[in-house]
């Protein structure tokens, strides 16, 4: 009777044991997947109790408006990660392709449909340059794209003498420059699409969910999207399994740099001139972006929808700030200090090394 009493105490004891460990894991399972969409949801609470306006839709109006520009780069990022390379010229071709599409219409005086192909061919050949530097001279790609970034600095300034496009602007050669923004290219970055909800939804933000949606599709429902992933995990075996690694990277960092096109696109409609220090801050908010897509949901990969999210959360993030009338040198910090825990989750809980796709 004693031994059995004993018995069943050392089992009753054993199954508290295993409960404890369960319900850790039950816990750290919740956060890896829901972590970061719980600290964005506490981040909105937050800001909307804290700072006045901020629950209004002005104030959305400007997030998503930021949102679009740094989710179109950081998309383009994405793709990039998901070969397991790096596109550090990802601001610079944005800004490139402000500054170029400026020229197009005030300096040469074309319409918006020349300087919007003008600028998407510009992305297509800065991407192709980088992603041969990587593929056929094995320059490592932080180093390739390290030097774009520096190069297209350089020459996005040469034109103007390092001054911006504006209508009205002197020229270097004397010359005064007479053409103006085509307003169908300003429609892109100004006007609202009343349709949907009205005076809400800048015609940017379709642009940046109708992209989104078209990566997602791409990277995860199509055979070269999954090639893609392959290639990032283990790029020797999907060599030895057929896949023609070199062409896929080339596209990659292509795709990379049309749409950082597109978003210098948006940003030059939205500004209605070719500012050229508007970019300074594209390369840090869509690189956190696409890297705070790690830890959406869970993922430990580069994925679209992480990178939509990321996107929203900085935006977010630094809207939040400006309006708490935060020192703007605090706000790299913060989303520094961000990124940090994005990583946290995604790597430390998850067990999962940075350049794994599975």
């Amino acid at each position: 009777m004693k031994m059995d009493r004993k018995i069943a105490m050392q089992n009753n004891d054993t199954g508290e044991k295993a409960a404890l460990p369960a319900a850790r894991k039950t816990f750290v399972d919740y956060a890896i997947r829901y972590g970061f969409l719980t600290l964005l949801a506490g981040l909105l609470i937050f800001f909307s109790v804290a700072t006045e306006g901020f629950f209004s839709p002005f104030s959305a109006v400007f997030i998503f408006q930021s949102v679009a520009i740094t989710g179109i780069l950081a998309l383009g990022v994405t793709f990039t990660l998901v070969v397991d390379g790096f596109d550090l010229s990802i601001g610079s071709t944005a800004t490139s392709a402000l500054m170029l599409s400026a020229y197009m219409m005030v300096v040469l005086e074309q319409g918006a449909v020349v300087a919007v192909i003008a600028c998407l061919v510009l992305g297509a050949l800065i991407g192709l340059v980088n992603g041969l530097l990587i593929v056929k001279t094995r320059v490592p790609d932080l180093l390739a794209t390290l030097g774009m970034m520096f190069l297209l600095i350089g020459l996005q300034r040469i034109p103007t003498e390092g001054r911006s496009i504006s209508t009205g602007m002197v020229l270097p050669n004397g010359e005064k420059a007479n053409g103006v923004f085509d307003p169908a290219f300003l429609w892109l970055g100004r006007n609202k699409l009343d349709f949907i909800i009205p005076n809400l939804i800048p015609v940017s933000v379709v642009i940046f969910v109708i992209v989104a949606v078209l990566v997602w599709v791409f990277l995860e429902k199509t055979r070269y999207g999954r090639v893609m992933y392959a290639i990032g995990s283990n790029q020797r075996a999907a060599a030895l399994a057929g896949a023609n690694v070199n062409r896929y990277k080339i596209v990659a960092y292509m795709f990379s740099g049309v749409l950082a096109s597109v978003g210098g696109i948006l940003l030059a409609a939205r500004l209605g001139r070719g500012d050229i220090a508007s970019g300074n801050n594209l390369l840090l908010d869509s690189v956190a972006a696409a890297l705070i897509g790690f830890a959406v949901l869970g993922a430990a990969k580069p994925n679209a929808f992480g990178t939509a999210i990321g996107a929203l959360f900085v935006g977010v993030l630094l809207q939040g700030l400006t309006m708490m009338n935060a020192p703007y040198y605090t706000q790299d910090f913060v989303k520094g200090a961000v990124l940090v825990v994005a990583l946290v989750f995604t790597f430390v809980l998850t067990g999962r090394r940075a350049g794994s796709n599975h």
